[in-house]
């Protein structure tokens, strides 16, 4: 089922929206501002944004530049802005696709099946090579070895798993229940101790300063990123 999160500060343009996509068989989540926007996307990893640009506490273009620092999921823009600065600015930021209100609900329907049949098409990024260096480790992708220095680095198959999804998810944040459920299985989606637990473990590994890590970052509240 595919996933949409709603950015409006408009309840009644909300409520209509949530209406008629779950009416059409879609998860929605909703948020009033940019920043309860981005926590959410964090948190529930949605498969469409349908994003107003004249929010009350951020500009909708800057949370479209914060959603691109990590995430491919489209955005599609839903602004009373008509004017074709706007929808450049919002293109040019990352945005996916624009629609101008008014609009018409099968219009909307149409754009959104259009962004995530983009999506689905699109290959996933990769590293162009199967070994990942940095200054403090080495990851071998394919052989799943960990090297520091002149010595394999022993990891269990739990903190292999996690560090490989964050390996092949350079700069993006991964949320604590994508990790979660992924390593866990779904039962895990709130028991965040684990992640504490095994990333710490990871850290004291590979990192020169497990305290203040430079590569396994946590970012509080949301989840994890690999920083290259």
């Amino acid at each position: 089922m595919t996933r949409v999160l709603v950015v409006e500060d408009d309840s009644q343009l909300v409520r209509a929206l949530v209406i008629n996509l779950q009416a059409r068989r879609y998860e929605v989540d909703a948020a009033p501002g940019g920043a309860a926007a981005l926590r959410l996307a964090a948190a529930r990893q949605p498969d469409v944004v349908l994003l107003d640009l004249g929010l009350p506490d951020m500009e909708g273009v800057d949370v479209i530049k914060a959603l691109r620092g990590w995430s491919r999921t489209p955005i599609v823009v839903l602004s009373a802005r008509s004017g074709s600065e706007d929808k450049i600015r919002a293109l040019d930021a990352g945005a996916d696709d624009y629609v101008t209100k008014p609009f018409s609900m099968d219009e909307l329907l149409a754009r959104l099946r259009a962004a995530t049949r983009r999506l689905e098409a699109a290959p996933e990024p990769a590293y162009e090579t199967a070994v990942v260096t940095t200054d403090e480790f080495t990851v071998d992708l394919v052989a799943k070895k960990v090297r520091r220095g002149d010595r394999d680095v022993r990891l269990t198959p739990t903190e292999w798993h996690l560090l490989e999804i964050l390996i092949c998810n350079p700069g993006r944040l991964i949320s604590q229940r994508r990790l979660l459920e992924e390593v866990w299985g779904h039962s895990a989606g709130n028991r965040t101790n684990y992640l504490r637990v095994y990333m710490a473990q990871l850290r004291r590994k590979l990192e020169a300063d497990p305290s203040h890590p430079r590569y396994l970052v946590t970012e509080p509240g949301m989840g994890y990123r690999f920083e290259a």
